[in-house]
């Protein structure tokens, strides 16, 4: 089936989507401010405006999770300059998106070690989450300061501080209960991870949860990464036979 087909039919609530879950690592926002002589805060700018359409075309598609990753645990090693300059567009396009985003019927959650991040922007997200609980349309996860691995050992502490507290028996801790322990609780594991800008690897982002995740990689720099490079990784999908190590 091609996707435009996919895509008409969707918007016409005539099929249903054959994923559920979509995670996104939007690489290539510098690299398209260096191509175009701009400056990499504009580069950054324009990423997180075209997120805002990836966000509306995958919500008109029915799509139920969307997953992406806008600052990793590693990105602190850039210049102190370029990070402030993140945090102060992530809390600026909070503030200025969110009610569009609200009104649309967004889910929005941010996965990740939050503690650290501003005061003033991590007061924003709490508040974000807590008014977009109850809204019914996609569910949009923002992952800012994560790392997978950090995930994943944080999991362990605690998993181990309740087998020492007599809440959880050894024999009771399997895939399941690790995958409960993760941010990303509740939320069901990514079909397809996309990642823009032509690099092929995770960069620790969901490795638990993406253990049989199909990977489609774009040339694509993220702020030039359209609605159609969105259809085209679900083209891409549908045409692959997952058979989760069997035959």
């Amino acid at each position: 089936m091609k996707v435009n087909n996919l895509v008409a039919q969707q918007l016409e609530n005539t099929i249903k989507l054959p994923l559920s879950h979509v995670a996104i690592i939007m690489d290539g926002n510098r690299r398209f401010a260096k191509e175009n002589k701009i400056a990499n805060y504009e580069g950054h700018r324009l990423g997180v405006a075209n997120l805002k359409n990836i966000v509306q075309h995958a919500g008109s598609l029915g799509l139920e999770y969307l997953t992406v990753y806008a600052f990793s645990s590693e990105n602190w090693t850039r210049s102190k300059d370029e990070v402030k300059y993140l945090f102060e567009l992530f809390a600026q396009v909070l503030s200025e998106e969110f009610d569009e985003l609200a009104k649309k019927g967004v889910k929005l959650t941010f996965i990740g070690n939050l503690e650290p991040l501003p005061q003033n922007l991590y007061k924003s997200m709490l508040k974000s989450m807590q008014e977009t609980q109850a809204n019914t349309g996609i569910n949009l996860q923002v992952a800012i300061n994560y790392g997978s691995r950090l995930e994943i050992a944080n999991a362990v502490k605690n998993i181990a501080q309740a087998v020492l507290s007599g809440n959880i028996q050894i024999d009771q801790i399997d895939e399941k209960m690790v995958a409960n322990f993760l941010y990303t609780k509740n939320i069901p594991d990514p079909e397809l991870v996309i990642r823009t800008g032509g690099q092929m690897r995770l960069s620790n982002y969901l490795l638990y949860q993406s253990a049989y995740t199909e990977i489609y990689v774009t040339p694509k720099l993220w702020p030039e990464f359209t609605p159609a490079d969105f259809d085209a990784a679900m083209n891409d999908f549908i045409s692959r036979k997952r058979n989760y190590g069997g035959d």
